[in-house]
Order: structure tokens, then C-alpha cells, then sequence
């Protein structure tokens, strides 16, 4: 074949081939043959000499190298330049901002559908980028997050489909960038050893890649997700070694909320804090309640004005609701029978504890009772375990995710719930070797001290404790008919600390006036709420409960700023 053979070209004389590429040296090869076999002679006719030649010869040769070179910087050139020609040039880059140009209708897949099973399906999907990791100039790994599920993805240099520009490109987008990815789901031989990698037993191989939203945070992020996913006990370990965790302090996270909030422990936290609120609408409504909404801003203080935020409202004063207690306890008076209200609840406490906080959530309910109080007590007693029993079987993922990160003791639930008196549980302590009051609250310590007995004795973290002294409870409060010390209030518990107080409320307005004496409260500054019990209401009770208490608890996380989405207290009021 042609290609095989030395190709045969006509040329005059003794003139060398041509060499494609080459012109200086087929110039230079064509003036050599047109001389040779002549003899060269100076300008007058006369022979040159040998000095002569030798220069003429080295000045040809240097020539000759130097065509040879510049022939051969060309050809390298040539061939740089057909190397860097991107054939995947279509397969990457920066989408243009979403306008809501188009649509589509293209199904996008969920990281959390991701399954071994599904190996070789094709995958388009949006999601954050977590991590990346680049070993070579062919191989990037990257992680992807939605919520709570992180998949691993590897990008690898291909023929015609990934090439090196691809891969570099890939490896610089920065962290939390939304990046639109486009692969194949494929089984992997073993599984994946990242522990912030959710999805073990498959990953995607990537054939395309696009940054639909990019960050442009000014310099480098204040802490990584995958670094504010680790737990304490892995962060501990690694200070022996080369490469250290950095431990990220609360203030920092809550500085940096938004990326906190990121992290799939606290997309599994407010997946917990929404499916409480959520149980507890359901529980209720299944039982004959209504929701209400009452208001924040109210002309008195339900509660004592040391804990109330005064505003100013145009010519006078208002104050921030401490609770729905007045509003709700009217909505009985108003025939409504049994009202819940999710909503803010705000206490002017300079406490700078890790369970309060200015402004939390309550989770509030009032119910007309037909005989005793204690209809209610059992109700709420119903509510809790039936929030215990369900957060369990519809959240176990999540539940599962957040104690990744905090470990912590299982919380307990009895088979059927304790409720103490106040009496006994003061003896209990005193048993335990606490010095305690029988007309006293029980103090932070105390109640600590009492959920442990209680655990211990009981086998649960949760309890009541019924029939509180008279003095340390609002005015509201109704006396116990036979000890009248004591009154028909109570107080729910999770490991050791309050979550819940209620009780029957005072519904004779004669009654209430006498206690609005005693309280040392104008019966004129709440005319409107001592008038809608002149108008008649029936006997009832209700309570409040401290959502982001009840989730801290329940989780053990040790923070109730680690459950508010955005927490207020007397030194933060930002983000």
C-alpha cells in the first residue's frame, strides 16, 4: 500500500524529496544539490580556500540545525494545539440564571431514590455540592447533599465524553455552589466509607456537569457542611493526627445560620420539630379541638411585668404576649370546648441558660372538663405518648441521622404514665438526701435530681408531678378544694426538666376577682378577661408546652438553641 511504501517523486538532478512541514530544509537541501558536483569560486575566479570551505560548511550546517529546530517547534505546536481542542466542551460550564425562561416539565431524581438496584439507570438531578476530592488530572470525586441524603459521584476522563479541561474545571467549582448533574447510577463493589455519604451501596458516574447557582460569598465560607457534620467524639480523635478536625463553636454556627441549617443533622432536627407540631394537631384534632390564632400584641401582662416586653404602641403602651393564656381561656368562656394554638411566646428573662430562651414556640391547649381536672391531665398524658410512640415510627431516619452526630441515651417512655404528687415527690427527694420545702418550686437541681430518681425507680424520662404549692402558681390558678396550700396545677417532665405547665383555671368571676386581689392586679387592668367570666364559662384546665424544650429533650441534645431555627435570647437577636 501507498502508506506502507516510500512514495516516488520526479525531481531534477540530484534534489532532495520534499518533507512536508519543512521548507527551510527543503530550501536549503534544493541550494546544497544545485551546487554540488561544482566547484565554488571566489568573486575574481579563483578556488576558495580551505579556511573558506570549513566556514561555508559550518555556517550551512548551523542553518540545517537551525531549520531542523524551528521544523520541529512547529510540528509540537501543531500537535499542543489539536490537544487542546475540549471535545467536551458542551458537557460543562455555567448555566445562565434561572428567569423562568422555559418549562420543561423534566423529572428530576431525588438523591434518597438512589439505589444499588437501579444500576445503569440514567440520573439527572440538582443538588448542593458538599465536597470535592481530585487524585489526579482524570479522576475527581465529588459529594452531593439534598436535606438529609448525601450520594457520591465520580467524574473520570473519557473519549469524546469527559476530558482533562472537564475534570479541572469540575474540581474547582466551589462548595455549596447548586450544580446541575447529569450520569448514571452504578453499583459500587463495596461500600462507601465516607460517613457523610448516606447513600453506601451506589454512586453516580458523571457524564455532564453545569453550576446552576454559584456562591459568591466574598473569600472563603465561614466553615464547610461536611466539617459542621461531624460529631465530637470524631473531631476529638483526629487532634492526634496529622490532618485535625476543626471544631466549630455554637456562636459560630448561629453567626452562620442559613449554613448551618444545611447540615443534614439539622435538616433531620426541623424534620423532628415539624412532625411534632404535626402529631400534636393530629392528636388533638382526632379528639374534638380546634386551632385558633390569638393575639402577640395584648394591653396587660398575663403573667408578672419583671418577664413581659414592653412596645411602644402610637400614644401608649403594649405588651408582647408571654402566653395565649388570657385569649384562650376566653375562647372557652366563648363556647369553643376544646382550642390549640401553635405560636411565639415571649418572656423578657435575662437568662442565659442552654434550655431558655426570649422567644420560643408554645404549643398551647385549653379544654372545658365535665367532672375534674384531671380529664385534661389524662388527655395531655394521651397526647405525649402518643407523640412518643409515632415520632419513633414515621422519623426513624431522621431520628437516626441527628444521633450520628449527638449520641445520646434512648429516651424512655413508660407503658402507662406517672403522675406524682407534689407531696410524694418532695419525699422522694428528701429520701434521696435533698433538702427540700413542702410549700417550695422545685428548683433547677431538684427537678434534675427528681427525673433521675424517677428514671431509676420508674424506668421513664417522662412524668408529672400534680397538686403544686398555691403561692409559686399565676393567679389564675384554682385552689385545691381540700389543702388549700396546694392547688389543681401540674407540671410535665422530660429527663428531669419542665416542658409543660397547666392547670385548672379559676372560672367563677367572683372568685377571680378575689384572686386578682391577692395577686395585687387591678381587676380594672383586665376588665375585658374578668368580663367574659361574668358572662358564665364552664370549669375547664389546659396547658403550655415548650416546643423546642420538648425536641431538645427528646434527642438529648444538651442546647435548646441547637432546636430554634433562629433562637432569640437576651444576647442574640441576629440572624
Amino acid at each position: 500500500m501507498a502508506s506502507e511504501e516510500t512514495k516516488q517523486v520526479n525531481v531534477p538532478g540530484d534534489v532532495a524529496p520534499a518533507v512536508p512541514g519543512n521548507a527551510s530544509v527543503q530550501q536549503a537541501s534544493a541550494s546544497e544539490a544545485s551546487t554540488q558536483g561544482k566547484e565554488e569560486l571566489n568573486p575574481d575566479g579563483t578556488p576558495l580556500s580551505d579556511k573558506q570551505r570549513r566556514k561555508r560548511a559550518e555556517k550551512a550546517e548551523k542553518e540545517r540545525v537551525k531549520a531542523e529546530k524551528a521544523a520541529r517547534l512547529a510540528a509540537e505546536q501543531e500537535a499542543r494545539q489539536a490537544a487542546e481542542v475540549d471535545y467536551a466542551a458542551d458537557n460543562y460550564g455555567v448555566l445562565p440564571m434561572n428567569q423562568s425562561q422555559e418549562k420543561t416539565n423534566e423529572q428530576l431524581m431525588a438523591i434518597e431514590d438512589i439505589h444499588p438496584d437501579k444500576d445503569g439507570q440514567p440520573i439527572t438531578m440538582l443538588a448542593r455540592l458538599q465536597t470535592s476530592r481530585s487524585p489526579s488530572a482524570k479522576l475527581v470525586f465529588l459529594t452531593f447533599r439534598q436535606t438529609m441524603h448525601c450520594v457520591q459521584a465520580t467524574l473520570a476522563v473519557t473519549p469524546e465524553k469527559v476530558s482533562r479541561q472537564m475534570t479541572k474545571w469540575a474540581a474547582s467549582i466551589t462548595p455549596e455552589s447548586i450544580v446541575r448533574v447529569e450520569g448514571t447510577i452504578t453499583k459500587v463493589p463495596k461500600p462507601v466509607e465516607s460517613p457523610s455519604v448516606t447513600v453506601k451501596e451506589a454512586e453516580i458516574k458523571i457524564s455532564r456537569i453545569f453550576v446552576a447557582v454559584p456562591v459568591t460569598w466574598e473569600g472563603q465560607i465561614p466553615f464547610y457542611v461536611d466539617d459542621a457534620t461531624r460529631s465530637d467524639a470524631e473531631i476529638e480523635a483526629s487532634q492526634d493526627t496529622p490532618r485535625p478536625l476543626p471544631p466549630i463553636a455554637l456562636d459560630t454556627r448561629l453567626d452562620n445560620r442559613v449554613l448551618d441549617l444545611r447540615t443534614t443533622t439539622n435538616q433531620a432536627i426541623f424534620r423532628l420539630n415539624h412532625g411534632i407540631c404535626r402529631l400534636f394537631r393530629e392528636f388533638l384534632e382526632n379528639n374534638g379541638f380546634i386551632e385558633i390564632h390569638t393575639p402577640k400584641l395584648q394591653g396587660a401582662a398575663t403573667e408578672s411585668g419583671a418577664s413581659v416586653f414592653k412596645v411602644d404602641y402610637f400614644k401608649g403602651n403594649a405588651f408582647l404576649a408571654q402566653s395565649p393564656q388570657l385569649a384562650k381561656q376566653m375562647a372557652i368562656a366563648a363556647d369553643f370546648g376544646r382550642v390549640y394554638e401553635i405560636g411565639p411566646v415571649f418572656r423578657a428573662e435575662d437568662s442565659n441558660t442552654n434550655r431558655h430562651m426570649t422567644e420560643f414556640t408554645g404549643l398551647d391547649l385549653e379544654m372545658a372538663f365535665q367532672e375534674h381536672y384531671h380529664e385534661v391531665v389524662d388527655l395531655l398524658n394521651q397526647l405525649f405518648m402518643y407523640i412518643f410512640s409515632e415520632l419513633p415510627k414515621r422519623y426513624s431516619a431522621e431520628i437516626a441521622t441527628v444521633r450520628r452526630q449527638y449520641p445520646a441515651d434512648d429516651f424512655l417512655v413508660p407503658e402507662a404514665p406517672v403522675r406524682l404528687d407534689f407531696r410524694e415527690a418532695i419525699q422522694m427527694l428528701r429520701d434521696a438526701g435533698y433538702e427540700v420545702n413542702d410549700l417550695d418550686d422545685l428548683s433547677t437541681e431538684t427537678e434534675r435530681a427528681l427525673g433521675k430518681i424517677v428514671r431509676d425507680k420508674y424506668k421513664t424520662d417522662f412524668y408529672a408531678v400534680d397538686k403544686f404549692p398555691l403561692d409559686i402558681r399565676p393567679f389564675y390558678t384554682m385552689p385545691d378544694a381540700n389543702d388549700k396550700r396546694y392547688s389543681n396545677s401540674y407540671d410535665f417532665f422530660m429527663r428531669g426538666q419542665e416542658i409543660l405547665s397547666g392547670a385548672q383555671r379559676v372560672h367563677d368571676a367572683k372568685f377571680l376577682e378575689e384572686r386578682l386581689a391577692q395577686a395585687q392586679i387591678p381587676v380594672s387592668a383586665m376588665k375585658h378577661y374578668v368580663d367574659a367570666f361574668r358572662l358564665g364559662a364552664p370549669p375547664h384546665a389546659g396547658g403550655g408546652i415548650g416546643l423546642e424544650r420538648v425536641l431538645m429533650l427528646y434527642l438529648g441534645l444538651g442546647n435548646i438553641r441547637r432546636v430554634s431555627l433562629f433562637p432569640r435570647d437576651p444576647k442574640r437577636l441576629e440572624p
